[in-house]
Formats: structure tokens, sequence, C-alpha cells
């Protein structure tokens, strides 16, 4: 990612002069101190260096403010002061799209490189170091220093937007796959749900773990074996005994507890680290607040988002809790015999990885994929202004940062030749063409299906795919939510949309660029009252 420094010439220019006084103010003081001590012959002028300093710092001034002048009369488009009928709509040109993306995109959603490498590289250490030690530990849980109990598996694995190049604003949040270990004598046997016709769309993406004896082992021997696995980590489901996403969760918290009691005292002098429990929704959060670093820029508190996995193989891991795109409200009533607390989401992180890179390689230089995509979540971040709580919390949870990305690789694939038109010139039609397919899959006009888990199977570069992922009903990411609040998102994208010039104006970028007084109201900002 290249990196573009701007100069605030509103700050440069008082400063330099701030800075030529005070050495001018010094000069005269300690040539002042000098000459009391030693008075200088007669017909010397003393004044004469601080007078000529002085004279040229004016003659600077003056120049500056003739030649700004000049540009504000003679520049198209600019009125000229004391013209009231200059400051009418009609004699602005107002600046294009383009130029308010673009400078939006410099100065609220580009992320510096420097800071982001510094953030990535502290999360790196301690999440390192605590994995090991968790590894190291053993499991405290139900079946302690047992050979039938979960371990770390000793890494992790780094997900999300911070690690895709397409993080916003700060980079103050990841995401990162804790592996866990089974036990030898404890197999896996994955299943998806997309095939139950009973089933709620929601839960068509879940999947259910069975327990199952590996191969070569006596069916008998190996259910008394391993009946304190089962017991402690395990429910009952149709009949048979599933791993318990719950349980396994309550496991890994505590766990990570321990885990960070042993690192605390050797992190004390790097940074200050706190361990915030998970829920239904959400896994455990590590906050990490570093005390001492290269450069004061990067002492940012951080929030790493700890994620427990286990994998299936070929890259892809079933993780906990199922992902928050399921409706909120009582999930004990699933058909079937179903239990919400054996359900069990998907993560494809490093096949989504491979189709960015993938795309990256075929891309010309200049290419604005990802460049689209931060600007596309920028956009999100918008229609959210002004919103109450609630709605804010279902407009995010509809337009997730998944589903925006999952867009931008169906509008990708979907095109004979993706790699022509995707150049800085034609950024603002990009963005217009990706609102305008996230809407008409909005209205049901069109399938926003899962990039793995869609219809036809996954395409041939994201590597090969397990077979439980090869077999799995194709899963429409919008599904779960009902059609008036799909139908409420896309009326407030379109109007974000149409407004946005508005609201780029109002919200972003240096303030020359604001050519008409801001409104208000954050209600006159961007949305009237009879708009959603």
């Amino acid at each position: 990612m290249s990196v573009h420094y701007t100069l605030n010439l509103r700050v440069f220019w008082p400063l330099v002069t701030g800075l030529c006084t005070a050495i001018v103010c010094l000069y005269h003081v300690l040539r002042g101190s000098g000459s009391s001590r030693a008075e200088p012959p007669d017909g010397a002028d003393g004044g004469f260096p601080l007078l000529k300093i002085s004279v040229l710092l004016l003659l600077g001034y003056i120049l500056l403010r003739c030649r700004h002048a000049v540009r504000q009369r003679f520049l198209p488009g600019s009125p000229r002061l004391g013209d009231r009928s200059a400051f009418s709509p009609r004699h602005f040109q107002e600046p294009s799209l383009s130029i308010l993306l673009e400078s939006y995109y410099e100065h609220e959603v580009r992320l510096s490189p420097h800071v982001l490498g510094h953030s990535k590289a502290h999360v790196s250490r301690i999440v390192g170091e605590l994995v090991r030690a968790g590894r190291a530990r053993g499991s405290p849980g139900p079946i302690p220093g047992g050979t039938l109990a979960l371990a770390f598996r000793g890494d992790f694995i780094q997900v999300g937007s911070a690690y895709e190049q397409h993080k916003i604003r700060r980079p103050d949040a990841f995401d990162v796959l804790v592996p866990l270990r089974l036990p030898p004598l404890v197999a896996l046997e994955p299943q998806s749900l997309g095939a139950q016709p009973a089933l709620a769309p929601a839960f068509q993406g879940c999947f259910v773990c069975a327990l199952k004896a590996p191969p070569g082992t006596s069916g008998g021997h190996w259910l008394r074996d391993c009946k304190p696995f089962a017991e402690g980590f395990c429910v009952d489901v149709r009949g048979r005994r599933h791993l318990s996403a719950t349980l396994v969760l309550r496991w890994f918290q505590s766990h990570l507890q321990r885990s960070l009691a042993t690192v605390r005292y050797s992190l004390e002098g790097r940074c200050r680290v706190t361990l915030t429990p998970g829920g239904l929704e959400q896994p455990p959060t590590l906050h990490i607040l570093p005390c001492r670093t290269d450069y004061g820029c990067c002492r940012l508190s951080m929030a790493v988002r700890l994620i427990p996995a286990v994998h299936l193989g070929d890259g892809v891991f079933l993780v906990a809790p199922p992902p928050t795109s399921l409706p909120v409200g009582p999930l004990s009533e699933l058909p079937g015999g179903l239990r919400a607390d054996a359900l069990w989401g998907v993560n494809t992180a490093r096949q989504e990885q491979k189709l960015l890179g993938w795309l990256q390689e075929r891309a010309p230089p200049g290419a604005c994929y990802l460049k689209c995509l931060q600007l596309f979540k920028a956009l999100r971040d918008l229609g959210a202004r002004g919103l109450d709580p609630t709605a804010a919390t279902q407009w995010g949870r509809i337009l997730s940062s998944y589903v925006l990305k999952t867009a931008l690789l169906a509008v990708l694939l979907r095109e004979k030749a993706p790699e022509q038109g995707w150049d800085e010139a034609h950024l603002s039609k990009r963005l217009e063409q990706l609102v305008r397919f996230l809407r008409d899959c909005l209205l049901r006009r069109q399938t926003l299906f899962h990039c793995v888990l869609g219809p036809g199977g996954a395409a041939v570069e994201v590597g090969p795919l397990p077979k439980v992922l090869r077999e799995a009903t194709p899963v429409d990411l919008l599904a779960a939510f009902d059609g008036r609040a799909r139908e409420l998102a896309a009326a407030r994208l379109l109007s974000t949309w149409r407004r946005l010039p508005q609201l780029l104006r109002a919200y972003g970028g240096p303030r020359y660029l604001a050519r008409c007084p801001a409104p208000r109201s954050q209600r006159t900002q961007g949305f009237p009252k009879d708009e959603p």
C-alpha cells in the first residue's frame, strides 16, 4: 500500500512564523546579555540585524498574502471577497465526487502502514506468549492432566480485515483464531445443517460435530474410554454425543485466564493486559495497552478477539460461538431435537485470503479493489449516523464487513475480465456498482452467496476443501434477516449513496472542501424524515 503524506498549510505557516520569531528573540536576548559586558564602539548599529530579520519576515508575509489574494481572484470558480452575489450556489464550482472520495479516504479512512505494522507486531508477540503458556500448562478443565483433555495446539492464525489490507481508520481491533488440540482417542464427524428444510434459513450456515471412534478402535472400549471427555465437553443431539460449542467456549475462557496469570508478570514492563469474558455472541477479548514502544504514535489500545477453533482440514476451522448474523432471541426452539449449544460456525479465512491474493496478482498496477472495499465500509459507517442504538446495531449486522467483502468478491468473480476498469479513475463508478449490487441482493433480485459455500462449489483459486464443505448446501448470507429489515437497509443504503457528496463535505476531509455551511442536525445531514 502506497503512503501519501499531505502538508497542512494552515498549521505549517503559523508554526514557521512562531519558530522564526522565537529564534530572533533568543538571538536578541543572547546578544543583549553579551553587550552588557562589552559595550559596542560608538557609531555601531546594534539593532540592524534584528531590524533586517523583522523586515524580511514582514516582506515574506506580504508576499504570501498577495499570492493567496491572486489565487482567489483568478482561479476559476473561486468567489471574490465583497461580492455578495458570488455566494449564491450557482457561482460555486463544487468539487467532484472523485475528489471528495479521495480526500475522505486520505483524511478519514486510510490507515498508516507504519502504525498498522507496529500494532500487528504487538498483537503477535503478546498472543504468541499467551498461547505458548496455555499449551505448556495443559488442561485445567474437567479432566485435569488426563489424556482426554482439550489443549491449545500452540499456534494462532491471524484473520480479519487487518491482515487482508482493507481495515479502515484505526488499527485497534483484531481477530485471532486459537486452534485446539483434541485428544488422540477423539474424532469428529462434522455435518452441515443446510440440507434440513425444516430449519430456519439463519441456521443453514451452521455445523454440528458428532463424536466418532478413530479408525482401528473398537466401539465398546472407545465409548468407555471416551466417557470423561463426552461428559465434560459434549451434549446429546438425536441420540449421539456432539461437541458443544458452549462448553468448549467456557473451558477456553477459563484456560485463557489461567494462562494470562502465568505470563502477566513478564508482560508488565511492556504492556497492560486484561481479558474480557465472552458470551453467546462474542468470544473473549484480550485488551492490550503497550506501555513503551519504539514510537509514541503506536501506543494504541488494542482489542483482540480470541476465537476457539477446531481444525477440519485444508485450513478450514469450526469456530465458537456461531456468527452474529443469527437472529436475537431464544434459540432453544430448534426442530428435530437440535440444541443451540451444539451449533458451530465455519471460518474459511485462509481460502478468502487466497482468493484476494489471486485477484491482486491478476490486477494491473493501480487497481483499486481494496480501496473500493475500504470506501464501501466507510459508506456503511456514514449511513449509520443519526440512527438510534437498536437500528444502528441492526444496520451493522446486515451490512457487516464480511457481507461487504463478499459482495466485492461476487462482483469481481462475476465479471469476465475483472482486471479491466478497476483503476483509480473509475473508483466512483465501481463504488456505485457495489452499492447497486448489494441493494439488489437486499431486495432479493440477486442472491449473495458465501464465497466458499456457494452454488457450484468454491472457486478453483481457493484451493482444496474438506469433503463436508464440498458437499454443503449453498449459504445465503442475507437469509437470516426478514424482508422488512432488508427493504429498510436497501432504501437507506441507496439514500446514503445519493447524498454521499453532502455527507463527505460535512464529515470528512479538509475544511476548504465544505463550500457551503454544514447542516445543524444529524437528520438533515443525510436523511430527511420521509426516508428510512
